[in-house]
């Protein structure tokens, strides 16, 4: 070594993400770790399981690296099979379970998955992956009716881990960018594109999730699961096993609030993940008075901006309990955090307005014109993250990844500004923006001045192509239960409220916004429907 030189190591080796179940089974053997309706498994009970599976994975044939493609609702086996593909050095390929049969078939071949983990019930689904799957080893089928071709080696998942069950699996060695999971984007636009995760960044991921979002979190919390454990609501688990805290699913597929909060009473659940739109829904129910909630202390919402007003009638449901953060799959939720003491209903205690939140610890914000130039505070510009949150990039899709990176900075794609205390406002997505009148227009905050109108309950505003102005501002709306209220009523209300370019020259209100299986509002699904396309 040269003097005054400081070489990297030889190796960068890791923590195997899948021992995060080891440690805490060797720690906290007996307590409970997992608990599906009337069924709960011990850590060590668990853990034994998740080591069953990964000798399944190794004697079928799945090597380091190979990729696991898993569909499936939430349940133990699923989350089973996700660490158990960690241990083995496979990579799991989690699916959002609500996709079609073609989604899921493009997303077995682009990942060239070499086994496929499924619930009994989407046997099309698993036809039609298949088919992509040319170099398949390992069928697997979670339920009763495990039945299948030979050709496919199908087995049922209990009776694997039967067949295993007692052996202890010694985890694959890692090293800090070898990938463990592909994160499939939702594909708003095209195909989802596969963002890889690895160990090394994903050990920061849960680090970093138990210092911002659920500080102070051990064996004595418990977790509810409202979400897929495919995607964020799988990495928000991650957390909990490294600390040992309980994971409670929901006893159906659907959200029911009233079991929501019976579960959140039951076992004093102090954190959950979810998305503002199933926030909002729990907070409005009347469950969310029938039930003790005192419990909650981190109710973390991501995904998609919250609006001010639902924001303020969620504190005044549940209180001062609600962590916002933001952050995208391929950044694995890391950019801002706004803890639950800095929000509050009354605006002049919640000063830093519709913000979401400061840096992520260890993670660098910054805000760059369309040209990479740097914005100055208070300047509307692209959100760009660089920290060692950021995914390792795209896989097989080099002109996504030119087109995602830019100087060391992945390009979020949202628009949004700085202040001077480093406080960042999001103000819309690039792609959201329109030009009405050569004048650009950004919808967000037309939406967030629409929804204080006690008639509605959500909104979407984009632009439509319009012979006159090149594009013209549509709001659509969905009302409150039992509430009236005509598209010509809405205008004038706006009036004085907004600029008059700002304005949407229609109004149309539908029974319900179209949502993807992530629980988001894709604003192409709108604009399909208004277009007839």
């Amino acid at each position: 070594m040269t003097a005054g030189v400081l070489q990297p190591p030889v190796s960068r080796r890791v923590l195997n993400l899948g021992d995060l179940m080891t440690q805490t089974a060797g720690r906290l053997p007996d307590l409970t770790a997992f608990v599906r309706g009337e069924k709960s498994w011990t850590w060590v009970e668990q853990n034994a399981r998740v080591d069953a599976f990964a000798h399944a994975l190794n004697a079928a044939g799945i090597e380091k690296g190979d990729r696991v493609l898993i569909q499936a609702r939430n349940s133990n086996q699923m989350f089973e099979a996700l660490f158990a593909c960690f241990k083995a050095g496979a990579v799991a390929v989690p699916v959002n379970f609500r996709l079609a049969p073609p989604e899921v078939a493009y997303i077995a071949g682009h990942s060239g998955a070499r086994a496929i983990v499924h619930d009994d019930v989407f046997a099309e689904h698993s036809a039609r992956a298949l088919e992509t799957m040319p170099e398949c080893c390992l069928h697997v089928v979670i339920g009763e009716n495990a039945g299948g071709e030979p050709a496919h080696n199908t087995r049922a998942f209990e009776d694997l881990v039967a067949a295993h069950h007692g052996k202890m699996f010694h985890s694959a060695r890692v090293s800090y960018d070898d990938a463990c999971w592909f994160f499939f984007t939702s594909g708003t636009t095209g195909h989802p594109k596969a963002a890889v995760l690895t160990h090394g960044q994903m050990s920061f991921v849960v680090t970093n999730h138990l210092a911002d979002l659920m500080p102070g979190t051990t064996h004595a919390d418990a977790s509810l699961v409202v979400a897929p454990l495919s995607h964020g609501a799988g990495i928000h688990q991650l957390s909990q096993v490294a600390r040992g805290a309980r994971t409670v699913l929901l006893p159906g597929e659907g959200l029911d609030p009233d079991a929501a909060f019976r579960l959140i009473e039951e076992h004093k659940v102090s954190n959950m993940f979810t998305v503002p739109t199933i926030l909002k829904r729990l907070a409005e129910s009347a469950a969310a008075d029938a039930y003790d909630h005192s419990s909650l202390r981190h109710v973390i919402y991501a995904g998609a901006p919250m609006y001010r007003s639902d924001q303020q009638m969620i504190l005044s449901r549940l209180g001062k309990c609600i962590v916002q953060y933001f952050g995208l799959g391929e950044v694995t939720g890391n950019i801002t955090v706004l803890p639950a003491y800095e929000h509050d209903v009354d605006d002049d205690i919640q000063t830093c307005g519709p913000s979401c939140g400061y840096a992520r610890t260890a993670m660098d914000v910054r805000i760059f014109d369309m040209d990479g130039n740097p914005c100055s505070r208070d300047e509307q510009g692209e959100i760009c993250v660089a920290g060692p949150a950021v995914f390792a990039g795209y896989y097989d899709n080099d002109e996504a990844n030119d087109q995602a990176f830019r100087d060391g900075f992945f390009r979020t794609g949202d628009l949004g500004f700085l202040d001077d205390a480093g406080y960042l406002t999001i103000t819309g997505r690039a792609s959201d923006m329109y030009i009405s009148g050569g004048t650009n227009i950004y919808p967000r905050q037309i939406e967030e001045v629409i929804l204080t109108h006690p008639a509605v309950a959500e909104v979407a505003v984009l632009g439509l192509p319009d012979a006159e102005w090149g594009e013209a501002g549509v709001a659509v709306l969905v009302l409150r239960p039992g509430a009236e209220l005509e598209p010509e009523a809405l205008s004038a209300w706006l009036g004085g409220k907004i600029a008059r370019y700002k304005l949407p020259k229609q109004v149309f209100i539908w029974d319900e916004l179209p949502k993807s299986a992530y629980g988001k509002v894709p604003k192409r699904l709108i604009r399909e429907k208004l277009l007839g396309g």
